[in-house]
């Protein structure tokens, strides 16, 4: 049998790096996979996290994050993991590097991947001038004009709960999907400009802050800030599927409230796998709550080995 680990946390995001310090300090023998590649890794200005007046970025936290673990003894790998099976009571994890690890209990901490369009120069401001969660960035398009790069209701409903924060807002519905006879009349009500046109490509500055859009049509729509509100994000579940484990009717994991297990014995899950909270400190959360009791289940199986 291949190195025998107490917990492996399949993502090294902040519900994944959480737990793994957690494990950490109770001396645990555990192992992060981590394929780099999620919500953590796009944010640029982390504003509403306890510490961080300032801001921080997704990778600069990730980075002290593996720091902080990696100083328990807790041990990292860039890969991807594709399967995981259970055999004769642990767990046996395959990596798309062809590599196998077995350990007692598992953390799933997958996450899920928004859908981001081809839009050119997107990506450069998203997580800075271009933002994903309302809760989160809300507040920084304070009394600035916004734009809302969306498709059909999804769109608008985040048009609409902008107006929380800015009266200036136009939602382009890029996809040109039909929306909600009653969403639109409400975007009508709170005042929001509506078009419904391609968008050809985000136009930035230097320092890719975000200025406006191009259409395809060649008209300039300008703004200071940016929203984008697309369906089709998708929950990472295929490894939570694959084990058996209690899906929600909107694809998330379903754990113990209390414990954050799943159905499926000595597999736990945490952060955006099991509510899409969107939440920074909700996901380290959820971390240290599945940590604490992937310790308590590590106790109980070495007190009945031990009789």
């Amino acid at each position: 049998m291949n190195e025998l680990y107490e917990c492996i946390i399949i993502g090294g995001g902040f519900a994944g790096l959480q737990a793994s310090i957690q494990l950490g300090r109770y001396q645990r023998k555990v192992l992060v996979i981590d394929s780099n590649y999620g919500r953590s890794t796009i944010c640029k200005t982390y504003r509403n996290i306890l510490g961080w007046p300032d801001s921080i970025s997704g990778q600069k936290l990730r980075q002290l994050g593996r720091n902080h673990a990696e100083v328990y003894g807790v041990s990292f790998i860039d890969d991807k993991v594709i399967s995981i099976q259970k055999v004769n009571n642990y767990y046996k994890i395959s990596t798309k590097e062809k590599k196998s690890y077995t350990a007692k209990t598992i953390l799933l901490a997958t996450g899920l991947i928004d859908r981001i369009p081809q839009i050119k120069n997107l990506v450069d401001c998203l997580g800075s001038t271009i933002f994903v969660c309302p809760d989160c960035d809300g507040y920084e398009i304070l009394n600035k004009s916004v734009l809302i790069l969306g498709a059909g209701d999804v769109g608008a409903n985040l048009a609409i709960t902008l107006t929380y924060w800015s009266n200036q807002i136009t939602y382009i519905n890029h996809d040109g999907t039909d929306i909600n006879s009653e969403l639109f009349e409400q975007l009508q009500k709170n005042g929001i400009q509506y078009r419904k046109e391609l968008i050809n490509e985000v136009i930035k500055d230097d320092e890719s802050t975000f200025k406006g859009v191009r259409l395809q049509s060649g008209e300039i729509i300008f703004g200071e800030r940016a929203f984008i509100g697309f369906s089709g994000n998708e929950v990472q579940n295929n490894l939570a599927i694959q084990l058996g484990v209690n899906l929600l009717n909107n694809k998330h994991v379903l754990v113990d409230s209390r414990t954050k297990e799943t159905n499926v014995e000595n597999v736990w899950a945490a952060g955006d796998l099991v509510a899409h909270s969107q939440q920074v400190t909700i996901a380290m959360g959820d971390g240290t709550q599945a940590a604490v009791w992937i310790q308590k289940r590590l106790l109980e199986m070495n007190s009945n080995q031990s009789l």
